[in-house]
C-alpha cells in the first residue's frame, strides 16, 4: 500500500480496512494495539505503513506478548511465537516436580535464546538461581540482555556451549532450548514476516532441520547437573527425528504436544 494512500489521522475502521487488505489475519487486534502504542497521529501513520508493508508487529510496537511478559524484541531478532508458551510449560513442570516448595531450581541456561523471551518466562514461573542465556548473534544477544537485566540474568554471545562460563558445567538443573529446526529447502515456503525479517540463522535448521539438535543433545550431558532436564522445541515433522537423537544418547525422554504427551 502507497504511503501516500495513507491518511493523515487515520480512523480505527481505515486501520482495519488497510491491514486487512494487507493480509493481516488478525486485524482489529493489530489495528487496537498500534492505535494505542503509537504516541502521535503521525508514528501511527508511519507504523501502519510499515505493518502493510509486511514488517512483523512486533518490530514495529517494540515487544512482544510471551506467557504474560512483555517482551522487548528488537528489528533482526527472531520473534517469540506463542507455540513455544508449550515449551515453556512443560519446562516449568519438569522442575517443579523436584523442587521442593519455596526453593531455588538452581541453574538454568536458555541456548539460541533470540530476544531471551524463555528463559525469562521460566523463571518468571520458578525461583531461579543463575538464569543464563546465549546466542551466536550479536543483535539477539543485545535484545536479549535488555529483558534478562531486570530479572538479573546474564547473556553471552557464542556459538551453543561455547558462549557459556566453564564453571557452569554440570550445574544446570535445566537447559531449555529453541533452536532452529526448518531444514534449508523449506525455508522459501516460510511467510514472509519471518521469511524477509528475521535472520536467516534463527531459522535454518541445516538440511533435515536437525543440525543444531543434534550438536545441543549431544552435549547437554556435560553441562546438565545429575538431575538435570534438557527440553527443546521441535516440530511435528521434526519430531521423531529429535526423539532419535536423544535415544542414541540413551537419554528417558518424552514428547509432549498442545493436546496431549507420549513417552517414547
Amino acid at each position: 500500500m502507497p504511503r501516500a494512500a495513507l491518511p493523515a489521522r487515520p480512523r480505527f475502521a481505515d486501520i482495519v480496512t488497510l491491514l486487512r487488505a494487507a493480509g493481516c489475519v488478525f486485524a482489529e487486534e493489530e489495528a487496537q494495539l498500534l492505535s494505542s502504542e503509537a504516541s502521535t497521529p503521525e508514528e501511527l501513520t508511519e507504523w501502519i505503513g510499515r505493518r502493510v508493508s509486511g514488517e512483523p508487529l512486533e518490530f514495529i510496537v517494540g515487544w512482544a506478548g510471551f506467557y504474560g511478559l512483555r517482551i522487548a524484541v528488537d528489528p533482526g531478532v527472531f520473534v517469540p511465537r506463542r507455540r513455544t508458551e508449550l515449551l515453556v510449560s512443560e519446562a516449568v513442570a519438569l522442575l517443579r516436580q523436584r523442587l521442593p516448595e519455596g526453593a531455588e531450581a538452581g541453574v538454568v541456561i536458555d541456548l539460541c535464546c533470540g530476544s531471551g523471551a524463555v528463559g525469562v518466562a521460566v523463571a518468571s514461573q520458578v525461583p531461579v538461581m543463575e538464569l543464563h542465556a546465549a546466542d551466536i548473534d550479536s543483535v539477539a544477544v543485545a535484545c536479549a540482555h535488555r529483558n534478562l537485566a531486570p530479572v538479573g540474568g546474564q547473556v553471552h554471545q557464542g556459538d551453543l556451549y561455547t558462549a557459556l562460563p566453564t564453571r557452569l558445567r554440570g550445574r544446570a538443573k535445566l537447559i531449555v532450548v529453541n533452536a532452529p529446526y526448518v531444514p534449508t529447502d523449506v525455508l522459501p515456503t516460510m511467510p514472509p514476516e519471518a521469511r524477509i525479517y528475521e535472520p536467516r540463522i534463527s531459522l535454518d535448521g541445516g538440511p533435515d532441520g536437525l543440525s543444531l539438535h543434534r550438536r545441543v543433545i549431544g552435549e547437554a550431558s556435560d553441562w546438565l547437573d545429575e538431575a538435570g532436564y534438557l527440553a527443546i522445541e521441535t516440530s511435528e515433522r521434526q519430531a521423531a527425528g529429535t526423539a532419535s537423537i536423544m535415544a542414541a544418547q540413551v537419554w528417558r525422554h518424552e514428547l509432549f504436544t498442545r493436546r496431549s504427551w507420549t513417552e517414547l
